[in-house]
């Protein structure tokens, strides 16, 4: 594994500032940003907005990801115009977004949210599985992906490792930060 700088943050984009999903996001980003991390989002709200304020108070730099659609999309957040990160990639749709995200972090922390956490989770788990050994360490934030991931093993049809891809549930901010430590010694500064 090589030296980890960039962790990138997905979740929901619903998430308001009282909600404790935001709060978890926000305290995750500033602990790491304080461990001198860099913070890589879709430049949305919610999660998005989280780890770029917690990134900003941790000292850190936030690299956004976006995708700016030439219509108004019923059913996507944008870029939220409070969300001020440092760097920007435009892409061109949102499964582009997605993928550069995941391309240009080390480690993908999934956060509770809807149906594009969804496939942002099954991306970021099938390209750890494809690259098996390779692959960029996966952590779910929060005890009830427990849940999910018993439910998934139960149901769906899961080959030999590709649970291994699912290498840490957390629920903490500490133990976001230790897992990072553990799976790449070298990246602690």
């Amino acid at each position: 594994m090589n030296k980890i700088k960039r962790i990138c943050f997905l979740g929901g984009a619903s998430w308001k500032l009282e909600d404790t999903v935001f709060m978890d996001a926000y305290n995750t980003a500033k602990l790491l940003g304080q461990n001198g991390y860099e913070i890589v989002n879709g430049g949305g709200p919610g999660v998005m907005l989280a780890s770029t304020l917690g990134a900003h108070d941790g000292g850190a730099r936030v690299l956004a990801v976006t995708y700016h659609p030439n219509y108004k999309h019923v059913n996507y957040e944008g870029v939220n115009k409070n969300n001020k990160f440092d760097e920007e990639v435009i892409t061109n749709d949102y499964f582009d977004r997605t993928k550069i995200m995941l391309q240009n972090s080390d480690v993908h922390i999934v956060f509770k949210g809807g149906t594009g956490t969804i496939s942002e989770f099954g991306m970021s788990w099938a390209n750890s599985r494809i690259h098996a050994g390779h692959g960029k360490p996966l952590i779910l934030f929060g005890e009830f992906w427990h849940n999910i991931v018993n439910e998934l093993n139960k149901n769906m049809v899961m080959r030999e490792g590709e649970l291994d891809q699912v290498r840490g549930i957390v629920s903490t901010p500490e133990e976001v930060l230790t897992f990072i430590r553990k799976v790449s010694p070298s990246s602690t500064r």
